[in-house]
């Protein structure tokens, strides 16, 4: 019986190796455009800032239960480029694009910035 048992952790052990070497594969690929981005160590006003915006546009899309190709109908984007937004891309978006695009979605709300100095910690609310 342990014989069988190690035959079959072997074969799983197999397995999860090649698999992790094709995710490696695919993610090592220079063309790859999968995966969100997440904000660098220290990150500046306008990276936070951004980044919470496109943070709206995702809870905004997961309350909804919207599609991707309907956010990018509501804010007339490519399915790309909002693609890029709901993967936190925020290079790719000037701040004032970016506020144009959730004034589509958010078209009666005003952004307010909000700078909460916690603990030595700034915090950011948009």
């Amino acid at each position: 019986m342990a014989k069988i048992s190690k035959v079959a952790k072997s074969k799983r052990s197999l397995k999860r190796k090649g698999e992790f070497e094709r995710y490696l594969e695919r993610i090592e690929d220079p063309n790859y455009q999968g995966g969100s981005w997440a904000l660098p160590e220290n990150p500046t006003l306008l990276e936070k800032t951004k980044y919470e915006l496109c943070k709206k546009v995702i809870v905004y899309k997961r309350e909804k239960k919207l599609t991707t190709e309907k956010i990018a109908k509501k804010v007339s984007l490519s399915l790309a480029e909002t693609e890029d937004i709901l993967h936190y891309r925020t290079d790719y978006f000037t701040l004032d694009r970016l506020m144009s695009y959730t004034s589509k979605l958010f078209p009666t709300n005003e952004v307010k910035i909000t700078l909460v100095e916690k603990n030595k910690r700034t915090r950011l609310y948009v």
